[in-house]
């Protein structure tokens, strides 16, 4: 029996297409014309050609601040995913509880961005704070604002705060999405709680995991707006992030055409490691080389 195709679907997805256009491809394409030129006004700008590429790779602040961001990504990621594991295998798995324990989980993610960055403003002052508070009637000098280590550590729990649940919510789904054969079968075998989780659960969370680790490598990287309400950037450059970078060069400094090349340079960046990670996790999950 032959199949007539009917190429009248497409005509359901142009609408999609005609959004990204405008969306993403006509600004990214903006963007692009103004790394090329050096802009002086309106109707006054030159082409410069590779300049401004050549300029930003060599700034030595861009440097500085393309460590913090690798060391701030490397940190989230270290505790936010084993951290997210094992709170989704604490949950329950029937009951009123799991609602429950779903919707408080969710709360930290409804939140807009500026709000955490505010709600942790206050929340670790020591005069008024919670946490700071606390810690000083430990002995403990805490001053975020003062202080690059303890910047560093606030915006660092902040993050995991505020992200962890998206981990978890993901972790519960894929391990609610395991057939319950699995552990029958494991629990006929004699399988300890390590053995299940090392052989069953693990290798079924590859997926979940995979999403989990690719969502929040990109998020670290545009984290923008927590670490400015709480920290401006500082003390000095120790809360700076590459995101925060970009918006001082094209707001700040008002430079269009460095601003614009470094944006380039920031997406493709994303692009090239989201694309490694996927890779090398892809190939482990599936044992190949």
């Amino acid at each position: 029996m032959n199949k007539t195709e009917n190429n009248k679907a497409w005509f359901l997805v142009l609408p999609v297409v005609i959004l990204v256009a405008f969306s993403a491809v006509i600004p990214l394409m903006t963007v692009v014309n103004y790394s090329v030129q050096d802009i002086f006004g309106p109707g006054q700008r030159f082409f410069v050609g590779d300049e401004w590429f050549r300029e930003t790779l060599r700034d030595p602040r861009l440097h500085e601040a393309f460590l913090r961001q690798l060391l701030f990504t490397g940190t989230i990621l270290a505790i936010q995913i084993p951290l997210g594991i094992a709170i989704a295998l604490t949950l329950p798995t029937k009951g009123w509880g799991v609602s429950a324990c779903l919707v408080l989980l969710a709360l930290p993610l409804l939140m807009p961005w500026n709000v955490v960055g505010t709600i942790w403003l206050i929340f670790a002052r020591t005069d008024i704070g919670l946490a700071g508070w606390s810690l000083a009637q430990l002995g403990i000098d805490f001053n975020f604002t003062g202080d690059p280590l303890h910047a560093w550590i606030t915006v660092v729990v902040m993050d995991v705060w505020h992200w962890t649940p998206l981990v978890v919510l993901l972790c519960y789904s894929g391990l609610r999405a395991i057939p319950d054969a699995f552990y029958q079968a494991a629990q006929v075998d004699g399988a300890g709680a390590w053995a299940v989780f090392r052989y069953i659960q693990l290798p079924k969370l590859t997926g979940v995991l995979t999403i989990a680790v690719l969502l929040r490598f990109m998020d670290s990287f545009m984290i923008y707006t927590e670490p400015f309400v709480l920290t401006g950037g500082g003390p000095g450059n120790s809360t700076t992030f590459l995101s925060q970078f970009l918006a001082t060069a094209a707001v700040g400094r008002f430079d269009i055409g460095p601003a614009a090349a470094f944006s380039i340079i920031y997406f493709l960046f994303i692009l090239l490691f989201s694309w490694l990670f996927y890779t090398a996790i892809t190939r482990i999950s599936t044992g190949t080389r």
